[in-house]
């Protein structure tokens, strides 16, 4: 039987995990053990296969040994990772620790044990797309940095960041350098990663970001948006899913924005960036 696996059990989590769960064995991987066991149970009684284990994003032999879990249950299909801290619920260094090196390191861990065939999704963030652009040398660094020596380069440094917002939206624009030199390797066992930006996203980490003090901004973005409205759990599921199936078997190492058109309004100038 194939393997899935997802990291992160949160409102995205839980919802591409049932969306491709369907005839497989799932693995659940999340650092919070109670909303993991409870999300697991939940499952279980819906007629789904599930395994669980705890996960340290940050930590290499933490995602190492989930990596190693999944391979012993059979071929690893399809890896999700949805992981990931925001502004208001962590410091600066924890963010970069989760969204930074997190991605790096379940990047490394599940490219070594895919299955040909097989495909993975990341779940980033459409913040990384207002954010400055790196330089192609540090794009190079990022691409070719171990995932614990990220930190230690200088435009990653606190002091230079300066906040947990700013180090958040650099994160998750590293995110998609990080899947393009990937997807060499991933491509070398036969296997594709791509990387998902939602948008404004309606699960409890995105209405906490509302509360915020840049959720008037993060409003006005919806309300000026082609589609004038919040994103959902199943809008996401439905990019990852195309990423994941056979339909996307031409696509890899890309980011797919799905975010209702709010960065759109704000490149053409119908919501003007904070602070300009």
């Amino acid at each position: 039987m194939d393997v899935l696996v997802v990291v992160g059990v949160g409102g995205m989590g839980e919802t591409i995990a049932r969306r491709q769960a369907v005839g497989r064995k799932t693995v659940l991987a999340d650092f919070n053990e109670v909303a993991l066991e409870a999300t697991a149970e939940k499952m279980r009684v819906d007629g789904f296969d599930v395994v669980t284990a705890k996960i340290d994003v940050s930590s290499r032999e933490s995602v190492e040994r989930v990596a190693a879990l999944a391979a012993s249950l059979g071929p690893v299909a399809q890896v999700v990772h949805t992981a990931g801290l925001s502004p208001t619920q962590a410091p600066l260094a924890a963010v970069l620790r989760v969204d930074l090196v997190g991605v790096a390191l379940s990047l490394e861990a599940f490219g070594a044990v895919v299955a040909d065939g097989g495909s993975g999704v990341v779940i980033s963030s459409s913040s990384g797309y207002l954010t400055p652009a790196f330089t192609p040398e540090q794009e190079h660094l990022i691409g070719t940095s171990t995932p614990e020596g990220l930190l230690d380069l200088a435009f990653f440094a606190p002091e230079v960041l300066g906040n947990a917002g700013v180090a958040y939206g650099m994160s998750k624009r590293a995110n998609r350098i990080q899947v393009q030199y990937a997807s060499a390797a991933w491509g070398d066992r036969g296997a594709r990663i791509n990387s998902v930006s939602p948008g404004v996203i309606s699960t409890a980490m995105g209405r906490q970001e509302l509360e915020s003090p840049s959720g008037a901004f993060m409003r006005g973005m919806v309300e000026m948006s082609g589609t004038g409205r919040l994103g959902t759990p199943s809008d996401i599921a439905d990019s990852v899913t195309f990423l994941l199936g056979p339909q996307a078997s031409f696509i890899t190492g890309i980011d797919l924005l799905t975010d209702g058109g709010a960065v759109a309004a704000v490149r053409t100038g119908r919501v003007p960036m904070p602070g300009r």
